[in-house]
């Protein structure tokens, strides 16, 4: 993927327990994920032991800086075969981990509340992102439900989410994450590009120098 042409304007943090309106479909729900941030790193930390964390590489043959695992009952994976999603973890051989209630539960509250009832995500893919990684602009079109929505639940170290358009060279804005935020995006907005610009320096109390992202999805 090509790097992304930066913003040009920036959206300030608004207080936690409220709801930044990105675009129709699409919003970042503050601090909503907070209060069971503690569990859901706890699980995170269970998924890794089964499923460890690893660079990805792309069909370009480049090795992904973003760490990266998966829960549920598939899981995304990319080689220089492409990107697509595997029942079973590649490395391993195995099924992936079983994706916990209380991931499923906070990828429907939070979709709910963003106006996307009965949200059922089959896939949590989960990104693990040390000081200095991004992730490039990019849309995720390798799900075959192309409206339903994406939920991403940021953990750890705060990070600046790029939100553009339907289009890789319309123009972007700059949407700071701190741990507990979600984010979610769906129907018309489902399509949009985005990333993740370089994670800075920092120390999490919970997730020490890391940021967590888990992003929910409907794969199958």
């Amino acid at each position: 993927m090509r790097t992304a042409t930066l913003p040009l304007f920036e959206v300030a943090p608004v207080a936690t327990g409220a709801r930044e309106d990105l675009a129709p479909g699409a919003c970042v729900l503050r601090g909503f994920a907070l209060d069971i941030a503690t569990t859901l790193l706890a699980e995170v930390e269970r998924i890794a032991a089964r499923s460890p964390f690893r660079h990805l590489v792309t069909p370009g043959g480049k090795s992904m800086s973003v760490a990266m695992t998966n829960c549920g009952a598939v899981g995304w994976f990319s080689d220089r075969s492409g990107y697509r999603y595997t029942q079973r973890d590649r490395e391993s051989g195995a099924s992936w981990p079983s994706m916990p209630v209380v991931f499923a539960e906070i990828a429907r509250a939070a979709a709910s509340t963003a106006g996307f009832e009965d949200y059922a995500p089959d896939v949590c893919l989960i990104n693990r992102y040390e000081i200095g990684t991004r992730l490039t602009l990019h849309c995720d079109h390798d799900e075959r439900d192309r409206r339903a929505p994406i939920v991403s639940v940021s953990l750890g170290l705060p990070a600046t989410f790029l939100w553009g358009g339907l289009a890789r060279k319309e123009p972007q804005r700059r949407v700071p994450l701190t741990h507990g935020d979600v984010v979610v995006w769906g129907g018309p907005a489902r399509m949009r590009y985005h990333g993740v610009l370089p994670v800075k320096a920092g120390e999490h109390p919970l997730a020490g120098a890391r940021r967590f992202n888990l992003t929910f999805r409907v794969a199958r």
